[in-house]
């Protein structure tokens, strides 16, 4: 079972470039919103099946979020350099540099023994559910060419920026709050 949930998960990695791929060709924005969804999808239940299943592998557990960053930095670079948007690039560009930050922190706090400093919080569940949601929006209004679209996708872009920042806020000061129990 680990086997096929690592298998999910890396084919998260090859989508992103196909949609990538896809995004500089006006006929492949359906197939990119379909890939797109099917790897929203499959992220969902690799987590799902794995806990159902106990089939959490340590290399799923570093692979899965590495995928999803990759997904959405690919597909959202694609979109911003498709739709010529500085305002997509600079908030692509945030989010993974919070990303990255998020990722530097964890293993900071690995080695120092204070890995529920940057626990995975439902908020942070809500910022990848919102960036899914308003990539999937892009790609949708790519599809069917609707411009009204794409600006209510900046506004959702917009919230999960707000929220990525907040939480990658919330995760540095955990991470250095002085540790009551040792002072």
């Amino acid at each position: 079972m680990c086997y096929f949930l690592n298998f999910l998960t890396l084919s998260r990695l090859f989508i992103a470039v196909i949609i990538f791929y896809l995004l500089t060709r006006p006929d492949g924005y359906f197939l990119a919103l379909f890939l797109f969804i099917f790897a929203g999808i499959s992220d969902y239940y690799d987590g799902h099946l794995a806990r159902k299943y106990n089939a959490i592998s340590q290399l799923g557990v570093i692979l899965d979020p590495i995928a999803d960053k990759i997904l959405i930095l690919f597909v959202l670079f694609g979109i911003s350099i498709n739709l010529s948007s500085y305002l997509i690039g600079f908030m692509g560009a945030l989010i993974i540099a919070r990303e990255i930050w998020v990722s530097a922190l964890r293993d900071l706090n690995a080695r120092n023994g204070k890995s529920n400093a940057t626990k995975v919080t439902f908020l942070a569940k809500v910022k990848t559910s919102i960036q899914f949601f308003s990539i999937s929006l892009y790609l949708f209004a790519l599809a069917i060419n609707n411009m009204l679209i794409i600006i209510i996708a900046d506004g959702f872009l917009f919230i999960s920026l707000l929220i990525t920042l907040y939480t990658g806020l919330i995760y540095t000061l955990n991470s250095f709050r002085k540790d009551e129990s040792h002072q």
